[in-house]
Parts: C-alpha cells; sequence; structure tokens
C-alpha cells in the first residue's frame, strides 16, 4: 500500500495511515492499494461492506458506480491487449472528500501514466484525480482499438494471400473478445453517463461537465467495436469464399488432368485387347508410334487448356 498527499500535482510519501484520516490544509490523499489491504483500510474510512465485498470477489466485477453516506463506490475496467487475448481489469475506486482509494489485483498500466498528468494539471482536489484517472483508462481503449484494426487488416491480407485453416480459430477467438469487449462497454457507458448527469456532491459541478466529453468517446469506442465485430463477419464470409476458390482450384486442375488422359486411357486399353489382328500391333516401330501420338495428344490438350485459360 502506497499513501501519497497529492498538492498541486507534486506527491508526498505519508507513512502514518492515521494521519489521512484527517483532511489536509491543501490538497488530498491518494492511497493506492490491493485487495489485502481493505481489512485495515475498511475500519479506517467506513468503507461499506458490500463495496469491499466487490474488492474481495474472484468474479469478474461489471463496471458501476455506487453512493454510500461517506464516499462513493466506482468500477471500471481497464483494457489490454498482448496480440492473443484481450483482457479487462477491475479498477477499483473509493472516492472520499479529502481522499481516493485505489484498489487492485493486478497492475494496472492507466496508474503508472497518470502521475505526470496529475502534476502537468496541477491537480488538488480527489474528484479532479477521478476525472484524469477516468478519462486515461477510456483514452487506453482507443489505442487497444488500433491494435486491433490492425490485426483485423493482417489477417485479411493473410487470408487473401495464403489462406490457412487456423485463420478460422483466429477470426473466431477474436469476435468472440471483441463481442465479449462490446457487451462491457455498455455498462462503463452508463457509469460515465452518471458522473456526468446525475448530481453528486462528491463532484464539482464544473467539473462534471467534462465527463460529457468522456461520454462521448466511450460511445464512439462503442460504435468502433461495432464496427469491428461486423469486419470480423466479413472476415469470416472472405474466409470461407477463399476456402470454396481454393477447392473449386484444385477440381479444375484434377478435372483438367483427368480429361488429358482420358484418350490417352482409351488409346492404351485398345492395344491391349488380346487380338492378334490389331493394327500395327506386329510393326516394329509401333510401340514408338503410339507413344509419339499419346504424348502428341497430352500435350496439344495441354497447350489447348493453357490458351483457354482452364489450367
Amino acid at each position: 500500500m502506497k499513501i501519497r498527499l497529492v498538492n498541486a500535482g507534486v506527491f508526498t510519501p505519508i507513512d502514518d495511515i492515521e494521519e489521512t484520516l484527517t483532511a489536509p490544509l491543501e490538497g488530498f490523499y491518494w492511497i493506492d492499494a490491493d485487495d489485502e489491504d481493505l481489512e485495515l483500510l475498511q475500519p479506517l474510512y467506513n468503507l461499506h461492506d458490500l463495496a469491499v465485498e466487490d474488492c474481495l470477489s474472484e468474479e469478474e466485477q461489471r463496471p458501476k458506480i455506487e453512493i454510500y453516506e461517506s464516499h462513493y463506490f466506482i468500477v471500471v475496467n481497464s483494457i489490454r491487449f498482448d496480440d492473443e487475448e484481450i483482457f479487462l481489469r477491475a479498477l477499483n475506486v473509493f472516492l472520499g472528500r479529502h481522499f481516493i482509494i485505489t484498489v487492485t489485483k493486478q497492475k494496472i498500466h492507466e496508474l503508472r501514466v497518470l502521475k505526470p498528468i496529475l502534476w502537468e494539471q496541477e491537480v488538488s482536489e480527489p474528484d479532479r484525480f477521478l476525472y484524469h484517472l477516468i478519462d486515461t483508462v477510456v483514452d487506453n481503449y482507443f489505442s487497444v482499438g488500433d491494435r486491433i484494426e490492425a490485426r483485423i487488416e493482417k489477417l485479411e491480407e493473410d487470408i487473401l494471400m495464403h489462406t490457412k485453416k487456423s485463420h478460422l480459430s483466429e477470426i473466431i477467438g477474436l469476435r468472440s473478445e471483441i463481442l465479449w469487449l462490446k457487451k462491457m462497454l455498455g455498462p462503463q457507458k452508463e457509469v460515465i453517463n452518471t458522473l456526468n448527469k446525475k448530481d453528486l456532491r462528491l463532484i464539482d459541478d464544473q467539473l462534471q461537465k467534462y465527463f460529457s466529453d468522456i461520454y462521448e468517446n466511450a460511445v464512439k469506442i462503442s460504435e468502433t467495436f461495432e464496427t469491428y465485430r461486423d469486419l470480423m463477419g466479413n472476415l469470416r464470409e472472405a474466409y470461407q469464399s477463399s476456402i470454396a476458390n481454393r477447392a473449386n482450384e484444385i477440381m479444375r486442375v484434377f478435372t483438367a488432368i483427368t480429361t488429358i488422359f482420358m484418350p490417352l486411357t482409351v488409346i492404351t486399353g485398345i492395344y491391349g485387347m488380346n487380338f492378334d489382328n490389331i493394327p500395327e500391333t506386329h510393326s516394329q516401330y509401333g510401340y514408338y508410334g503410339v507413344i509419339a501420338v499419346m504424348v502428341t495428344l497430352g500435350c496439344g490438350m495441354l497447350v489447348i487448356f493453357r490458351k483457354k485459360d482452364w489450367l
């Protein structure tokens, strides 16, 4: 657990947790904790039992906002994409009048990149900290969306150039990830919309207007992932079409080869009959003549097929 006094974007480490129970003259306290620290923090800050239970739960938490008497409990999902799978990590936030507590089970990238933003903006209020945190979380969705789009484009190029059976599992897997992510974006939009429109005493009225900009970005992200879902459907159709075209191409080659060998089979069949009076059977050059006719006939048909673009 790390405790910092944040004033005008400047961080001052605090060693004694008891010091944070009283509002500072300037700034606010940021307590960056994990779920094990809640046993200590809950009685000190009178954190609601249901909120603490949600933080400790192993089940996936949907984004939400709960309003209690002395604090708000907010859950948003941080996103990470490692080119194989999309991960959503719950970021639990307790917002009070003079403090903000962030509780995470894994390291959250947005918390690391938030520090220079707070310093640049000279943040001294916990509600502004919350605004910049959620803004950073939402902005990260755009960067992940760009990487997903690049992945879709590469997958499309690979399918058009050389279709593999493994492409189908990639398409199905990525489409499932996008559908799941879009499903989780709905509640996250509602949380941001609540911060934008609802009368919340712990958030400054002027600051609430800025949440509308974050909400618009959240809507854009949702629409973007809806587009990605449609693209994955188109990609699957392209894969199936490519497989069908490939099968047709193979069948065309096999058909042409079969057609070339049909007259050759007729010739060999005739001269394979056990009759004494077959023309040229006893000729000195009969064998070579038949072979020459067969080669000429096969090559001639091959040339014709090439000119007609059948092969």
